[in-house]
């Protein structure tokens, strides 16, 4: 049975477990949830970064330029936080040595690759969160070979919607075990004192390189104008052509 809310298990500090007495506190405002999971997985391809013509956010910012253009609107990372206001964003990147890029962002399949429409191909897992975010732990499968970003855009292409999806197990690169499990969690002793810890759980039989690489920003927020011009498709943004500047960001 519940209690009441006016019953001594929900009054007496005593009965109370330390959750409660942050949910309690913030309630009573001490901005506990003032830093959260509120870090996007995927702003790329989205319509808040669209300024094209033909209004395609797909083909507009994909996820082979997001690692060399910024965003407008947002940020995003692995296993990211962020204050409420999305200021200061903390995230993961990784490295296994074999990958042509660092590992910044999870990788998915926009609308027209996918024979499923839009999928990510990834394996990652929210394990634990309390509702103030005072203890939260993500788990992210970072294969040892390189990441198959071509094969599973050429495979899924190539499929009809009556078969299967082609995923991220289905390629290899989990064979024998050849994976790392990469386990980020934080802890609060306070509203703004934070504990990141990282740790790298090689699953194969053979020792792997990986890079960890936990990342710190500030979102981009430089002013500009409040309807800006659409990027052409003669000039990519942050391309430009010599002595004229791209027109968008």
């Amino acid at each position: 049975m519940s209690e009441r809310p006016d019953s001594p298990a929900m009054t007496d500090p005593a009965w109370l477990t330390a959750e409660e007495r942050r949910l309690q506190e913030a309630r009573s405002g001490v901005p506990w949830r003032a830093w959260g999971p509120y870090l996007s997985e995927r702003q790329w391809g989205t319509v808040r970064e669209d300024y094209s013509d033909s209004e395609d956010a797909w083909s507009y910012f994909s996820h082979d330029q997001a690692r060399s253009r910024a965003y407008r609107w947002g940020e995003d990372g692995i296993a990211g936080i962020s204050d409420d206001k999305q200021r200061l964003c903390l995230a993961l990147a990784l490295w296994n040595e074999r990958d042509p890029i660092v590992k910044e962002r999870l990788f998915g399949l926009t609308n027209a690759e996918g024979n499923h429409g839009e999928d990510v191909k990834e394996y990652y897992f929210y394990v634990d969160n309390l509702p103030t975010h005072s203890y939260q732990r993500y788990l992210y499968k970072y294969p040892q070979a390189e990441f198959p970003y071509k094969e599973l855009v050429t495979v899924n292409r190539g499929r009809s919607r009556h078969e299967l999806e082609y995923e991220l197990i289905d390629t290899g690169v989990f064979d024998d075990d050849r994976y790392f499990d990469v386990e980020v969690e934080h802890a609060k002793a306070g509203p703004e004192d934070i504990l990141c810890r990282i740790t790298a759980h090689n699953r194969s039989a053979r020792d792997a390189a990986l890079h960890v690489l936990p990342t710190l920003w500030f979102r981009n927020s430089t002013s500009r104008p409040s309807r800006p011009a659409a990027c052409s498709a003669a000039t990519p943004t942050g391309a430009g052509r010599s002595g004229s500047p791209s027109t968008c960001s």
